[in-house]
């Protein structure tokens, strides 16, 4: 028998969360979180809107739920590098360069989003999540501060410095391309390398 284009019971409870924010990332890549209902997340997902309201309270609450889970993981990845990275601010550097540029290229629309739709996150959702990327900051800040005092980097502008190194690994997320001629481990392997001249590192 033809299908009806109703999503089944059977399917909707196939597809479940995981699927449902995938879909969601991919719609709202496309239109913006404003520009995206609730109808077109589940129709992407395959599901009926009682399925997925079944998962989810609201739209407010799918795209707060992808962007703490971004978050949640990209802080723990960091947390993890640091710790294997041993004590050299110039070792502690590169592993913050790493993960950040690799995370940020993972799922590019999906790091994308949560750069461009913070504005849409509803308080107190906003001033929490906005606490966690201070959080991510302020690793990298330490790094460089504690390179600084060390004798280790050499720049006058540490804050500014981790900033702008920040905002640049974060950034590969809007330009890079798999058929470009460079691949993910050259383009971090790169910025390791700007970040490094950009804290005026000592002999690395």
């Amino acid at each position: 028998m033809p299908s009806s284009g109703v999503p089944t019971r059977a399917a909707s409870v196939a597809v479940g969360e995981a699927g449902i924010l995938e879909a969601a990332i991919s719609v709202m890549a496309e239109h913006g979180y404003h520009g995206t209902s609730v109808r077109d997340i589940a129709l992407r997902a395959g599901v009926s809107p009682a399925a997925l309201y079944h998962h989810f309270d609201s739209k407010q609450q799918v795209l707060a739920t992808i962007m703490e889970r971004g978050i949640k993981a990209l802080l723990q990845r960091t947390h993890t590098a640091l710790a294997e990275a041993g004590d050299e601010p110039v070792d502690r550097l590169r592993a913050l360069v790493e993960v950040q540029v690799l995370f940020h290229l993972e799922d590019q629309r999906g790091t994308l989003l949560g750069t461009s739709e913070l504005r849409a996150l509803e308080e107190p959702i906003r001033s929490r999540h906005r606490a966690k990327r201070l959080q991510q900051q302020r690793l990298f800040d330490g790094v460089v501060a504690d390179g600084v005092e060390r004798g280790v980097f050499t720049t006058p502008e540490p804050q500014e410095a981790a900033r702008a190194i920040v905002v640049m690994c974060t950034g590969v997320a809007s330009w890079f391309s798999a058929k470009g001629r460079l691949d993910r481990a050259e383009v971090m392997r790169r910025y390791q390398r700007l970040a490094l001249d950009m804290v005026g590192a000592v002999g690395a």
